[in-house]
């Protein structure tokens, strides 16, 4: 399939003013050719018309030709740019396959940059990034990260793992050279300078990933205690209908914001209760299953009718314990302080933190804004200098957890060889960030994510 010419409309769905169909493979330029009718000179523009087999005139427009290897994908790409007719397009894709070339797969020109080294794994997730940024700091960090600030900055931690590698290895391979690393400060002082750096990247990375995906907030507790409202004074509109009903939220709703450029995926559930009414049922089903997929719950109670302890968060939930797959963190949220005589405030009890506010009128909702900044490790002004995704974050502890280990490992026993399969385990972690080290299992899940005209 490597070998296919594939072709696909590049630009978005829907009517505009330019559309733009795009050819990558060995028969780009000869179907180019036959649908233009020109001679190419390689990264010019040429007017033409586009004409499909029997001569007929389907639109005019301007054709570029950019040859192989100096390309996106690498390879020969043609791009017609026509009008932005959803039926034009698709007659011109059409004419493209009669004549050689077939329909792409999703990410599949991204793909093909990767597989030629035009861009490396970090690279090619950062388009998608670009693409899907909703702030205007996320599509910075990732143009950075398509120009390869992100990709730069793990090659030179492979690098200083690599050089301690050589070492320790050479001194197991060539022990007559008398190299004793194991009483030599200088294997010790490099682990505490690699850890240190991995530290600053985690932390950078961390700022990044928030940045572009945001965190997932979901709003939990009995009926009647708020939900709704608290929703509704984060997104700063009336997107829940409240009233004193019980049970007015029967289904899940959702709401994307922003507090200082740290994007948020709010989500109101149904009020969780015992209940025989089918409908609510279904609405509290869907509630624990938002609630298990969280990265933060807001536990909403009523201030004015609590007659539990506030830091107890296991008596909040409903007469019914559900127990929780994860270990989700949970944050009380103290409501309607304005029916009682208690001032807004933010405690900390043991692990939980409790945030007293009034989501009616608004008072203490900057405390909550505050703490949820706080607690995703988020730094207004502090947005570091390319994007991330989860997988990097994942690979990026794992990649310290064996340079914490191989250190361990030295400590205790002065296992060498130990410290050194740790450094390549290490090694290869980074490297499934950039692609280095990968495999195809990966790569699909990657680029299916992608629209079909990248």
């Amino acid at each position: 399939m490597d070998q296919d010419t594939i072709v696909a409309i590049a630009t978005p769905a829907g009517c505009g003013g330019i559309g733009i169909v795009r050819l990558s493979g060995t028969r780009a330029l000869h179907i180019g050719t036959a649908i233009t009718g020109k001679t190419f000179t390689a990264r010019h523009a040429h007017f033409c018309s586009f004409t499909d087999s029997n001569g007929n005139t389907l639109d005019t427009g301007v054709a570029l030709f950019f040859p192989g290897p100096n390309s996106f994908t690498g390879e020969d790409t043609v791009e017609l740019q026509g009008h932005g007719s959803p039926v034009i397009l698709d007659i011109i894709v059409r004419e493209a396959c009669r004549l050689g070339a077939r329909q792409a797969l999703p990410g599949e020109f991204s793909q093909r940059a990767y597989l030629n080294d035009k861009i490396d794994l970090a690279q090619a997730e950062a388009i998608a990034d670009l693409i899907n940024s909703t702030t205007e700091q996320a599509a910075l960090n990732a143009s950075r990260s398509l120009q390869g600030v992100f990709s730069r900055k793990i090659t030179a931690l492979i690098a200083l793992v690599t050089q301690l590698r050589v070492f320790v290895e050479a001194a197991i391979d060539f022990p007559e050279e008398e190299i004793d690393f194991l009483n030599s400060s200088q294997v010790q002082q490099q682990l505490d300078d690699i850890i240190r750096q991995f530290g600053a990247m985690e932390a950078e990375a961390r700022q990044g990933s928030l940045l572009q995906e945001g965190m997932k907030l979901v709003i939990a507790g009995k009926p009647n205690a708020g939900k709704s409202s608290l929703l509704n004074a984060l997104s700063g509109q009336e997107s829940a209908i409240v009233t004193a009903i019980e049970g007015t939220t029967r289904d899940v709703l959702r709401e994307r914001i922003q507090i200082d450029g740290m994007p948020l995926h709010i989500v109101d559930t149904a009020g969780l209760r015992d209940s025989d009414d089918e409908i609510e049922q279904e609405g509290i089903r869907r509630a624990w299953a938002e609630i298990e997929s969280a990265d933060r719950i807001l536990l909403v109670v009523d201030e004015s009718s609590l007659n539990v302890d506030i830091g107890d968060g296991e008596k909040m939930w409903p007469p019914k314990n559900h127990n929780l797959a994860r270990d989700i963190p949970i944050t009380i949220i103290n409501n309607k302080c304005d029916l009682t005589s208690h001032a807004p405030e933010i405690t900390q009890y043991s692990d939980t933190t409790v945030v007293r506010l009034s989501a009616k009128t608004g008072d203490g909702m900057e405390l909550l804004k505050q703490h949820l900044k706080s607690c995703m490790g988020y730094r207004t002004g502090d947005e570091g200098n390319f994007s991330a995704r989860r997988r990097h974050l994942l690979a990026l502890e794992q990649a310290r957890n064996f340079l914490l280990k191989g250190q361990q490992q030295l400590l205790e026993s002065g296992a060498g060889e130990l410290l050194a399969e740790d450094l390549r385990q290490c090694q290869n972690s980074l490297g499934e960030i950039t692609g280095a080290v990968s495999n195809n299992e990966l790569l699909g899940e990657i680029f299916s994510s992608f629209c079909i005209g990248k």
